[in-house]
């Protein structure tokens, strides 16, 4: 066509005409593979966060009675890893490290509660003074929250369910229901009383024509276990325990919430551009004698109280697929932010699950457990009481007291640390368990194999070392 304007004679007016036109047909035939690549570069993100459940307690991981379909469905279409971890086995640090990838160490979120003064009771054993809950809330100001980092690429983001840092926006949501108490308040309300709240957030980001982040953490299948009557009665009949029905019929419960959200995607012909990631905040074993959990789960060091699997589905960027490797919470903001094409912020020590060169070269994994109450606003070292590692088959724990000697007085025996790990700690001994052959943790082979324990401790040290408590 530039041949015929160059060599042919026409008016000035035809040749203006002309090239107004091919502007025009350029625009076209450009501008839908630009708004295409536009949308491809900026999907939508859905996280999922189970609330206290063991890492078997789902149909695709195996469990004997617990249905779980549509996570079934959601794993069938995933990239999973069975060997995910959360690096702390309670609630609020564990949920500080999804939302920014940072340690507990790091964001220094380490505890359920922050301190109390000198003198002054919580009630009912927990929160603390409005002031001291405020400063505890403000860690997270400190450090990149991954709502804050999409919300300069265009995202909106929604908060729903737990969330223990004060008002939703403190994390950096523009939208969330959450409004500032112990943890959640309102949000709490979520996937127990339907899922209406996403649906009409999901509804104003489509209005705005904005990608949207949905932050899905509802009280489930976390205490109290109040499951619908139609599935206590349909575990009861698998157990003698009541306990164990009604904690199995919360995980269905749980999962067919779950299954309402990802069929509310598919209706709005969403599902192709939004990845879904699926994680536990902390690991639980259910009592069969009592509502709470047993030994060796949540607040503990064990493998089971930081053990959950890890899904990431992307329709079409991703093959589904099994994965042997590592993988923990710390990799998902890196993950994301990976896929959404934008840079990590400085700090971050996870990966991206995507990078299958990444994943393969993990050798260890890494975690810490601190005071369920926070002993101090301004020292992680002074709260720390475990450290753990794992290169998958060998898990060591070390207690707080290995090096410490005589520091055991300054940790609060309070009913969280139970008796079990108080002699632990007296011992002051590194506990070494081959997961291959005692998968429950049951036999401390430390003196047997005091090269493995010197080597993950080296690792360990490596990852992070606490100061020494002051005398």
């Amino acid at each position: 066509m530039l041949t015929i304007l160059k060599n042919s004679t026409i008016s000035s007016t035809d040749s203006k005409l002309i090239k107004f036109t091919l502007a025009l047909l350029t625009a076209l035939l450009l501008t839908p593979l630009a708004v295409l690549n536009a949308a491809d570069s900026q999907p939508n993100i859905v996280f999922i966060i189970s609330d206290d459940q063991g890492a078997g307690d789902y149909g695709f991981m195996g469990h004997p009675y617990i249905q779980t379909p549509h996570l079934d469905k959601l794993a069938a279409q995933s990239l999973v890893f069975p060997r995910g971890f959360v690096p702390t086995s309670v609630c609020c640090p564990s949920l500080a490290t999804i939302i920014t990838g940072l340690y507990p160490h790091q964001h220094k979120v380490t505890a359920n509660d922050p301190p109390l003064p000198p003198g002054v009771k919580a009630k009912g054993g927990r929160g603390s003074t409005p002031e001291l809950t405020a400063q505890w809330n403000g860690m997270l100001d400190q450090v990149p929250t991954l709502p804050r980092i999409l919300a300069s690429q265009g995202y909106l983001s929604f908060q729903t369910g737990k969330w223990w840092q004060g008002d939703f926006t403190r994390g950096g949501f523009t939208h969330g229901m959450s409004e500032g108490s112990r943890h959640g308040d309102e949000g709490l309300t979520i996937g127990r009383d339907g899922m209406q709240p996403i649906y009409s957030f999901i509804a104003e980001a489509r209005k705005q024509q904005k990608p949207f982040f949905v932050w899905y953490a509802p009280l489930m299948p976390h205490t109290p276990h109040t499951p619908p009557e139609r599935l206590f009665q349909k575990y009861a009949s698998k157990t003698d325990s009541p306990h164990l029905a009604r904690y199995w019929a919360m995980c269905e419960w749980f999962d067919e919430s779950c299954g309402e959200l990802l069929d509310h995607l598919e209706k709005e012909k969403l599902s192709e551009n939004t990845i879904i990631v699926y994680v536990t905040d902390n690991g639980w074993i259910q009592s069969p004698t009592n509502a709470g959990f047993a030994p060796k789960s949540k607040t503990s060091p064990f493998d089971a109280g930081h053990r959950t699997p890890i899904l990431v589905r992307w329709p079409g960027h991703l093959t589904p697929t099994k994965s042997a490797a590592l993988a923990s919470s710390i990799d998902l903001v890196p993950t994301v932010l990976a896929a959404v094409q934008v840079p990590a912020p400085e700090g971050l020590r996870g990966i991206n699950l995507l990078d299958t060169t990444s994943v393969e070269s993990r050798q260890h994994l890494f975690g810490e457990d601190f005071t369920i109450r926070s002993q101090t606003l301004d020292d992680v070292n002074a709260n720390v009481v475990w450290r753990w590692v794992t290169d998958g088959r060998w898990r060591l724990i070390l207690p707080r007291t290995f090096e410490a000697e005589g520091s055991l007085k300054t940790i609060p025996q309070d009913n969280y640390l139970k008796p079990y790990l108080i002699t632990a700690l007296k011992a002051a001994q590194p506990m070494l368990y081959d997961l291959e052959s005692d998968p429950n943790e049951e036999i401390n082979v430390a003196s047997e194999h005091p090269e493995i324990v010197n080597a993950l401790r080296i690792k360990l040290d490596e990852h992070w070392k606490p100061e020494p408590s002051p005398k």
